[in-house]
């Protein structure tokens, strides 16, 4: 068997339900997905993980200029291509977010092909299910929930108490937010510095935030908070502080990640287990997180960190750390098919994330199949072979659209 094209695909998206930090523009979510044809009927599809932000261009040419160096390569060969991307096209091996993207997004589309070729999920070959039943977490409650939302962006504590209820409603008992991407300002907007000697004012609304949500769910909810690096070491440290007493699952990326001494000094000082790994690429990313004990939980993102090949090693370094793992989740239908993989394999994993874009209903659509939406806070691993997830035909056709042979 042997590669003959690949297809690189910007899938059409309408109606953003939120701005995905893209201040504004029309393409704030851009699915990037390929297709990976081979010189039989079968195909394997994979996700680079620059749906959202600023980026997709970007991996849309180096999706296209990697596409060219895996051309009648046999695709049942994952590591050889893996190795072959990172160490000969020259900018492998330097990484970053485009770069690592389209190597992920290859990796995926190879293990959903030897999936089909042997006729069984992805999850077998790697060794098998540890898990079924997935426990899974609301993400990203601050721009609401649900497929038909009138206010876009949660601004009082009101608000948060009542997206608590809503979620619980749905059967979870766990839940992710940032409390300092949007200010207190009637749009969420106006000055509102959270990096420094961050103000008391600041850090009141944060933790008046989180209050009304353990109010109102008592013990019975476990909460994440999400700092998206918005704030630095000193502020981390304080806001964290603040927060210890409400019981906190774990405080994600309070720190930018490109120094991992301010992930370690922040964990120091903060009672809650930090997690990180979104903005980290490769297990050689990982290493030092892992060594200095700064994070209890480890996200590695499928779509960019090197994808099922490299998210599974990342996730097995920190088994043998006592840390735990989940896949970070922020994109199409294709990559939380691919996120449940790794997921329903590793030992050490802790919770599956449900994006709140995830349930937009037109991009649930562009999926072939069932899209893996919780049923009272959990989620099944499908056993469909390879990752269980196409896209319509009728949506490739809409697509924007280049093919590598």
């Amino acid at each position: 068997m042997k590669i003959v094209s690949v297809d690189i695909m910007k899938v059409p998206s309408a109606d953003p339900s939120f701005s995905g930090n893209g201040q504004g523009s029309k393409e704030d979510w851009c699915p990037l997905v390929i297709r990976i044809n081979t010189d039989t009927d079968i195909c394997g599809f994979g996700e680079a993980g620059l749906a959202y932000g600023k980026g997709w261009r970007g991996g849309f040419g180096m999706l296209q200029d990697f596409s060219e160096v895996i051309i009648g390569e046999d695709p049942l060969n994952i590591e050889k291509i893996w190795d072959k991307l990172f160490n000969t096209t020259y900018w492998g091996i330097a990484g970053g977010v485009v770069v690592n993207a389209a190597i992920s997004a290859i990796d995926i589309a190879l293990w959903d092909i030897k999936g089909k070729y042997y006729n069984t999920p992805t999850y077998e070959i790697l060794g098998g299910k540890t898990n079924d039943h997935l426990r899974a977490y609301a993400s990203q409650l601050q721009y609401n929930w649900g497929e038909h939302i009138d206010k876009l962006k949660l601004i009082t504590p009101q608000d948060y108490a009542q997206v608590t209820k809503k979620v619980m409603s749905e059967g979870y008992d766990a839940l992710k937010f940032d409390p300092i991407m949007l200010s207190d300002q009637p749009d969420g907007g106006g000055t509102w510095n959270t990096k420094g000697t961050v103000s008391q004012h600041v850090i009141k609304v944060a933790y008046d935030r989180v209050k009304a949500m353990r109010d109102v769910a008592g013990d019975d909810l476990d909460i994440i908070i999400d700092m998206h690096a918005n704030s630095d070491t000193t502020s981390a440290i304080k806001i964290g502080q603040a927060l210890e007493d409400l019981n906190i699952l774990y405080y994600e990326e309070p720190v930018n990640t490109l120094n991992p001494d301010n992930t370690l000094e922040v964990s120091q000082h903060v009672n809650i287990p930090i997690a990180a790994g979104e903005r980290v690429f490769t297990r050689w990313g990982f290493r030092k997180f892992f060594e200095d004990r700064s994070i209890k939980v480890a996200q590695p993102d499928l779509c960019l960190a090197g994808g099922i090949s490299e998210a599974k090693k990342i996730c097995d370094m920190a088994y043998t750390y006592d840390i735990n793992a989940q896949v970070h989740v922020c994109g199409g239908p294709i990559a939380i098919a691919a996120a449940l993989q790794v997921e329903a394999v590793i030992p050490n994993f802790l919770i599956h994330e449900v994006y709140q874009r995830a349930i937009n209903a037109k991009d649930r659509a562009t999926c072939k199949y069932d899209d893996y939406q919780p049923v009272n806070g959990f989620i099944d691993i499908p056993d469909r072979p390879g990752i269980g997830q196409e896209l319509k035909p009728e949506v490739i056709a809409k697509c924007k659209k280049v093919t590598i042979k």
